[in-house]
This record gives structure tokens, C-alpha cells and sequence, in this order.
């Protein structure tokens, strides 16, 4: 009977101990092998699929529209016409046609509370000589007509399509009324950016 005893505490003090670390420790490795492959690869995936991927779509996209526009207006078009360069530098003319830059209007957003802004900077044509002498003379009463036009949109006004052609449409009829004629031809937004 105390053989019995002593190979029972035996066997279980051998048996029982042994096949329980052995299956908590690979068995525990083995649970946290898929989160521990994942927490190391996912961040590579990533890595590679926004710079492989994602980031040539995206400069394929914008390409097109910054050609179309910085690089026709500015280099390609003031090399073989002299027009003004893609900064839009002020008095610069072709054809009859001068350009005057008003830079960095910056106005609250309507309905924000202050929270929200909204950053434009244009360049207005003329065809007259004297063209850059009248902007300069009203640049005051411009910019505050600006200012007054562009604080009047809402985050909702300045998010729909044809938002910019908008403004550009009521600048231009404040601006000319202002003026007293028809001496703005055309405006061109050069930023416009909300914040």
C-alpha cells in the first residue's frame, strides 16, 4: 500500500508537472505567434503599399492639373509670351494685358465663430496702360471688398463644386462696379485655402 502511495505521489509529481510547462510554454508562444507576425508585418505592408502604390496614383493624378496650370501660365507661356511667371509678379504684360497680385486676404469663415479661416490670394487683368496705377490706387477699397465678399461663405458655400468659379465671379462684379467700368477683365484665384 505504500508502494501504491509513493507511485501515485510519484506519478503524478512527475507526470503532471512535466507535460503542463512543456504545453503552457510552446503553447503560449504559439498563441501570440499570429499577433506577433502581425504587429511586424502590417507596418511594412503599409510602408510599402502608400509609397509603391498610393503615392505614385496620387502624383500621377496631380500631375496633369499642375501642368496644365502652373506650368502653362507660368513657364512655358512667359518665356515665349511675357506673361506674368506662375507668382503672378505684379505689372507684368503681353498683348495689352497686365497683371496686379492682391496676396494673403485672410477672413473668418461665416458661421464658425472665429474657428475657421479662409486664405485667398488673387491676381487681376486689365487691358488698360494705366491698369496697375488704378489697382494701386484702390487696393485699399479692393481688399476690403474682398474681405467683405469672401467673410460672407460658409464652409458649406466654399465645399460645393464650382465654388471657386463663384467667387471669382462675385469678386469680379464688386471689383468692376467699384471701379466704375468694366476695367478688370479677368481674376485669376491663385490660393485659396481654408484653415
Amino acid at each position: 500500500m505504500a508502494d501504491r502511495t509513493a507511485e501515485a505521489s510519484r506519478t503524478s509529481g512527475d507526470i503532471v508537472p512535466a507535460p503542463t510547462a512543456a504545453s503552457a510554454g510552446s503553447g503560449g508562444i504559439k498563441a501570440w505567434l499570429p499577433l506577433i507576425v502581425t504587429a511586424l508585418v502590417m507596418p511594412a505592408m503599409a510602408i510599402a503599399t502608400t509609397k509603391f502604390i498610393l503615392l505614385p496614383k496620387l502624383q500621377q493624378s496631380a500631375t496633369p492639373a499642375t501642368d496644365g496650370g502652373a506650368h502653362e501660365g507660368g513657364k512655358e507661356e512667359g518665356k515665349s509670351e511675357g506673361k506674368s511667371d506662375a507668382h503672378g509678379k505684379p505689372g507684368a504684360s503681353t498683348k495689352g494685358k497686365y497683371n496686379v497680385a492682391l496676396s494673403k486676404i485672410i477672413v473668418n469663415v461665416s458661421g464658425t465663430m472665429g474657428t475657421r479661416y479662409l486664405m485667398t490670394s488673387v491676381t487681376l487683368t486689365g487691358n488698360s496702360p494705366d491698369f496697375k496705377n488704378k489697382i494701386e490706387d484702390n487696393k485699399d477699397q479692393l481688399l476690403d471688398l474682398a474681405s467683405g465678399t469672401l467673410s460672407s461663405k460658409t464652409i458649406a458655400d466654399l465645399e460645393k463644386p464650382g465654388a471657386r468659379n463663384q467667387i471669382r465671379t462675385e469678386l469680379m462684379a464688386v471689383f468692376n462696379n467699384a471701379m466704375g467700368g468694366n476695367v478688370i477683365q479677368e481674376i485669376f484665384i491663385t490660393e485659396l485655402a481654408i484653415q
